[in-house]
């Protein structure tokens, strides 16, 4: 355990030098991948979403891929395509997909048709192209980039597609004194550049198997049925957490207490792996929308008003 936490630490500080005042977002990005999810970063351009895909590929020795989504990408550019040879034969070309890290950047700008062929392979964790199926590398994770501000060209996520990312996180601005950090870094060279690789992708599904490991009590495996129970009845909202919803909510639970030094699951870490982990499956009812209340608020509610077992 002691020397996966120093490879922890490690990727955490090596990101850290990269990503200015985001530690927590560092955190959950780092947990998710050890929860063997995938992650939607919703946020404005210019705030570091790729860069940080990049620089985890970077400190975890990954192999890479990045593909620009805009409405003229086909399904085949996503998961691959077969052409003919001049011996006559069918030659599968491999999609970009088939990594252990990919970024889709702006998801929404592309078709619904492109974006179902890549949360199909999300979840099933595979390719299947003419009828020959190919199981993606190991570890595999997706981060996916959502711009919220300007909607002409988007084709937004349904909440049933949404459902496939283990959690939404969002970045925001940077303080002043992060900022002047960046600006300083970037003066002379890209920080980027001075990152190095600290991990394996060997050592990265050690780790995925310790977290599936992670123990959990009854009481706290009751506590996280009766939180997605409260989003299912609530009045303000239409639609709640399904199981894999609180599926996601476990296996976010586990990671994060990995990462703390612990072979077990507090329902601190349920506390602390909700928000994100829930707030994207949630639709509002039409009765919160008109009193301006917010997802993030109704999920506050419920984890202030269910009582978390004392253990």
């Amino acid at each position: 355990m002691q020397t996966y936490l120093g490879y922890i630490e490690q990727i955490k500080q090596q990101l850290g030098t990269v990503i200015k005042g985001k530690d927590e977002i560092i955190e959950k990005v780092l947990a998710t991948m050890l929860a063997k999810g995938h992650i939607l970063i919703e946020d404005i351009p210019g705030v570091g979403k790729t860069t940080l895909a990049l620089a985890l590929s970077k400190v975890t020795n990954l192999d890479y891929k990045r593909l620009q989504f805009t409405p003229d990408v086909l399904p085949s550019d996503v998961v691959g395509y077969s052409v003919l040879t001049k011996d006559g034969e069918m030659e599968y070309k491999r999609g970009p997909i088939l990594c252990n890290l990919f970024l889709a950047d702006e998801i929404n700008r592309t078709s619904s048709k492109t974006q179902a062929a890549l949360l199909e392979v999300m979840e099933e964790g595979r390719v299947t192209v003419d009828g020959i199926t190919r199981e993606v590398p190991e570890p595999f994770c997706v981060i996916a980039t959502q711009n919220p501000v300007g909607s002409i060209g988007t084709q937004l996520l349904p909440e049933s597609q949404l459902d496939r990312f283990m959690v939404r996180l969002t970045m925001g601005y940077p303080d002043i004194k992060n900022e002047v950090s960046l600006l300083k870094d970037r003066h002379t060279v890209n920080p980027l550049e001075k990152i190095y690789g600290v991990v394996s992708k060997d050592v990265i599904i050690e780790m995925q198997y310790e977290v599936e490991k992670t123990y959990i009590h009854d009481e706290v495996y009751e506590y996280i049925a009766r939180l997605a129970a409260v989003t299912r009845n609530h009045e303000l909202i239409q639609l709640g957490v399904s199981p894999r919803g609180t599926l996601a909510i476990t296996n976010m639970s586990k990671a994060l207490a990995f990462m703390s030094g612990r072979n077990y699951v507090l329902p601190s870490d349920v506390y602390e792996a909700v928000p994100c982990v829930i707030e994207h499956r949630i639709l509002l009812s039409p009765k919160a929308r008109v009193s301006h209340i917010d997802v993030h608020q109704v999920v506050q509610d419920i984890l202030t008003k269910i009582p978390a077992p004392q253990i």
